[in-house]
């Protein structure tokens, strides 16, 4: 399902959204989950200002921002183990959809596009397969989020660090049936491979063939540019491929989770494996990042690969 929004224009979207606020802001996230924080005004005015930081490079670059809403963590699972039940986590996500809605409508006056996009996680961990659902069954879990989402003003569903194909089908499914695009962002190893061991290629083809190409597209998230630019050099990555939010560390995801301390890695060096990307990926036009990142990371990124206003 195509986005016309997005046709053919640079977007900036955010960073390591649950690293910046732990590591540099001191707000501490029960299971790594942002979504708890809706009535926490001091760490309500935290995230804003991190969205808005993000916004300010869109802006700069001339470029277009796609807002999240915070909810990776706010699906069934995740929302049990924090003491959430289904009517409380439907209303914290038809919240913040509120919330970022709200956002849009302050920084209206500049004229950019801004996409509201209802953010989705896997059900699981996001670097470990583990259980793994049948497309089937994960279209039936995520279409709980995902139906709360199509009554708000979200305007697109994506889902970040999914590591196998058949829950990204399933996302990509529930999606289309409740009338929103989708994009699914895949979490890759140092060699280039998800999680599950399947080459990103064939997980991209396995999605578009068991949903009739219903993303509007796919990305890359959760890896540093280093660990799968060798991989996204097919006709299937060179078209489908639009969008990259990478990790600032080179460390593999063992080696993160068991860091003392956030690696920030370099933003030049970072911005410059973006560079290389989009010699492979020529539709690269969303710019992010994710584990490690912050404002400095994907203001060198844009500086690289998007437009500045004349």
């Amino acid at each position: 399902m195509a986005l016309p929004r997005l046709s053919g224009d640079v977007f900036v979207t955010d960073g390591g959204l649950e690293t910046d606020l732990i590591f540099n802001r001191g707000i501490d996230l029960p299971e790594f989950a942002a979504f708890v924080l809706l009535d926490d005004a001091r760490a309500m005015l935290a995230v804003f200002d991190y969205y808005d930081g993000y916004f300010e490079i869109a802006r700069e670059r001339g470029a277009g921002f796609i807002l999240d809403t915070p909810t990776w963590r706010a699906n069934r699972d995740w929302g049990e183990r924090l003491g959430y039940d289904s009517a409380r986590l439907a209303d914290a996500n038809k919240r913040w959809a509120d919330v970022v809605a709200e956002w849009r409508e302050a920084w209206a006056a500049a004229g950019l596009p801004i996409v509201l996009d209802g953010l989705v996680g896997p059900r699981g961990d996001g670097y470990v397969p583990g259980e793994q659902m049948s497309s089937d069954e994960a279209a039936a879990y995520h279409a709980e989020q995902i139906a709360t989402f199509s009554d708000t003003p979200v305007e697109m569903v994506s889902v970040l660090t999914v590591n196998y194909a058949a829950e990204a089908v399933g996302v990509a499914r529930a999606a289309a049936e409740h009338g929103l695009p989708s994009v699914i962002s895949f979490t890759v190893e140092t060699d280039g491979r998800l999680p599950s061991g399947q080459p990103l290629v064939e997980a991209v083809e396995q999605v578009d063939s068991e949903t009739g190409g219903a993303p509007a597209y796919f990305m890359v998230n959760c890896a540093h540019p280093t660990h799968f630019e060798h991989v996204v050099g097919s006709d299937t990555c060179r078209e489908r491929i639009r969008g990259v939010r990478a990790n600032a560390s080179r460390l593999s995801h063992a080696e993160l989770d068991e860091a003392d301390e956030l690696d920030r890695g370099d933003p030049d060096d970072l911005a410059a494996g973006y560079g290389r990307l989009r010699e492979r990926l020529p539709n690269l036009s969303v710019l992010g990042g994710c584990c490690g990142t912050d404002h400095r990371h994907v203001a060198a990124i844009a500086e690289r690969l998007a437009p500045a206003v004349s």
